[in-house]
């Protein structure tokens, strides 16, 4: 979805959410809009004691008091009233032992807390008399009971000593074995449980990465030393035994056969067993698409070879899936599009998709032979109808068979384009990250631009490789991306005799901080076309820049070689580069500044005969469970008569 700073806007409907309070006649409420202006107290009523909570003594320790929630039966419980006074009372005395725990847990060792029930105190060592519960039931109907939680927390203690022993021999660990930067607790740290058990969870991850399914990590009774307000912390591992991962299962499949499953599995048995290797497993079973849920359970015991057995437990998605879309845009005019899918045809995850797209063009193609606007016309009428066939794991091996076939239409303002293509290619998978695929390619077509018309057949033997180490499709935060494609042809009728055209493409990111919250991507793309001339070369096979996915701020394919009358007519080579900050303000909001560069040459290699051009740009991001959704605003850099002073995309997914 992309805009320019003009007319040229690409409409996109925005649901919008509304919320309708209604009050009833016995009760009623000021309006709170998603509960922006605090939690909302609950209503006095006669057939119950409800009650108003406060937690004081607490500061600004946010942590001590999220604890302090977390085990209160009064905080859980305070939108359901009680019946009645004694159950009150109830709540508060079951509360005082479990506050204590919790400020223990956060530090506070020498923590004190009552809690007031309607002017009654109750303590540890002073429990609510008679009295008190007749007090709290007269508040029935009139007024909330006010409950205060009252805490003097005392010094906040904090970690001592503190020490990691090999549980075999109550001796440290080998630096070797246990690099003491992973010892994440150290002395004068605050003495909170929450940071034991992340700190137990850190040193069990660490030698399951090495190999150690088994890892035990327990703690000996803290030493607490009230004078000195320390607490020694002693953490006692048991590593277990160094295993490997040993045979592997596949259960779950009910109408896919499971040698596919096992195709895509790269481990063997014999491979030292990691969480990485576990996770590896699971992403890779789930890009079979008619695989929607990957579950890799561990075996409780070695076996008799000392390794662990492992069962990959699976569930299927739906069979078929269809669906669809309606846009419009002034730049393309509007738009249909629909397609249906089957993703297990044959019982071995086969998957057959049928697309069509359909729509009508609005735009100009001002240059000689070109189509203007003059009402309604049926040679406007373009699209795409296209038809794929995946199967993946050939007798059950790492060979898919991929076919894929398609009849466009294609209108832009540069060329028309009318064509059959058909391919059919093996890909070997060599890993999860990295394969390689090769077929056979056909296509016939005319091609309709300002250098002429051509009516071309092509023959092509295209051979592509693909390396992916990132961690999510559609919002990398660490790895790298390069795909590459070296296509030779053979061609017939206004085609060149032979050519061959080639692309690569690479992109990395790098997360400067642990969580990922701010990431720096770069791009960068190369593409040549050996043989034949410029004007023998199908316009739909050349090279432009320019568009969301290119160079953001320009026209899609605005960048490029020039005929004398300033119509770009493509080119033989393409260079483009992208670098972006994305940083992340909020668990669901963040913010990119992006610059990119690019253009399209008229030699095989970018030669510098036609300058780069360059544009720069701000962009915000929604983050959902799905992916990102994204907004770019770019503006183009030394910007030229007739060039549009800014453009906007909207999609689902980060720019590269």
């Amino acid at each position: 979805m992309v805009a320019d700073g003009t007319v040229n806007s690409r409409r996109y409907a925005c649901l919008l959410a509304g919320v309708l309070h209604v009050s009833t006649p016995q009760t009623s409420h000021a309006f709170d809009f998603f509960g922006l202006f605090g939690e909302r107290p609950p209503a006095v009523s006669t057939q119950a004691v409800a009650y108003q909570l406060d937690i004081q003594g607490l500061g600004s320790d946010a942590t001590a008091l999220t604890a302090v929630r977390d085990v209160s039966i009064l905080h859980r419980l305070r939108a359901e009233a009680p019946q009645n006074g004694d159950e009150l009372v109830r709540r508060a005395e079951a509360d005082l032992p479990r506050i204590v725990d919790a400020l223990w847990g956060s530090g506070y060792y020498a923590a004190k807390v009552s809690i007031v029930v309607g002017g009654q105190a109750i303590t540890l060592d002073r429990p609510a008399g008679v009295g008190a519960r007749a007090t709290i039931d007269s508040f029935r109907g009139r007024a909330l009971v006010p409950v205060a939680v009252i805490v003097e927390t005392g010094p906040l203690y904090r970690f001592g000593r503190v020490q990691v022993l090999d549980q075999r021999s109550e001796l440290p660990f080998d630096p070797a074995v246990l690099p003491p930067r992973l010892v994440s607790i150290k002395p004068g740290d605050p003495a909170r449980t929450e940071d034991v058990l992340g700190a137990a969870a850190t040193l069990a991850d660490h030698f399951r990465d090495r190999s150690h399914p088994f890892v035990k990590v327990g703690r000996r009774q803290p030493v607490i030393d009230h004078p000195s307000r320390t607490v020694d912390l002693t953490l006692m591992v048991d590593p277990g035994a160094r295993a490997g991962i040993g045979g592997i299962g596949v259960s779950g499949t009910q109408q896919v056969d499971p040698a596919v499953v096992r195709s895509f599995i790269y481990a063997e048995r014999g491979d030292p067993y990691s969480r990485k290797a576990m996770a590896d497993i699971r992403r890779s079973v789930a890009r079979i698409e008619a695989i929607g849920g990957v579950r890799v359970r561990e075996g409780t015991a070695l076996d008799a070879n000392g390794q662990l057995p492992i069962d990959v437990e699976v569930t299927e998605r739906p069979l078929r899936v269809l669906g669809g879309s309606l846009r419009y845009s002034t730049i393309d005019g509007p738009a249909l599009k629909a397609y249906w899918a089957h993703r297990n045809l044959f019982g071995g995850a086969e998957r057959l998709r049928l697309d069509a797209d359909l729509f009508y063009f609005t735009g100009n193609q001002n240059w000689p032979g070109g189509s203007t606007r003059r009402g309604f016309n049926t040679d406007d009428i373009g699209g795409r109808l296209s038809a794929s066939f995946l199967k993946p794991a050939l007798w059950g091996t790492r060979n898919d068979l991929l076919v894929d076939a398609f009849v466009q239409r294609e209108i832009t303002d540069l060329y028309t384009s009318n064509l059959a293509n058909a391919t059919v290619a093996v890909r070997h998978r060599f890993t999860d990250t990295f394969n390689v695929r090769a077929g056979v390619e056909g296509e016939v077509g005319r091609s309709i631009d300002v250098l002429g018309r051509y009516d071309y057949g092509l023959v092509g033997l295209p051979v592509a490789a693909s390396y992916d180490t990132t961690d999510r499709p559609l919002d990398p935060s660490r790895g790298v991306r390069v795909t590459a494609t070296v296509t030779p042809y053979l061609g017939f009728g206004a085609a060149p005799d032979t050519f061959l055209i080639s692309r690569i493409q690479a992109s990395a990111y790098y997360a400067i901080d642990e969580q990922a919250r701010t990431i720096l991507a770069g791009r960068v793309a190369f593409g040549s076309i050996l043989g034949g001339t410029l004007a023998d070369i199908p316009a739909s096979r050349r090279f432009y820049a320019g568009g969301g996915g290119s160079v953001r701020g320009y026209e899609f394919k605005s960048l490029g070689p020039r005929d004398a009358f300033g119509n770009v007519t493509g080119g033989k080579s393409l260079f483009e580069a992208s670098l972006e900050a994305r940083i992340r303000i909020t668990e669901t909001l963040g913010v990119v500044p992006f610059f990119d560069m690019g253009q399209a040459y008229s030699g095989s290699l970018p030669d510098g005969s036609a300058p780069l051009r360059y544009a720069a740009g701000l962009g915000l991001r929604y983050y959902t469970a799905v992916g990102p959704i994204r907004f770019d605003v770019a503006v183009p850099l030394q910007r030229r008569t007739g060039e549009r002073p800014y453009a906007f995309y909207v999609s689902i997914g980060q720019a590269f």
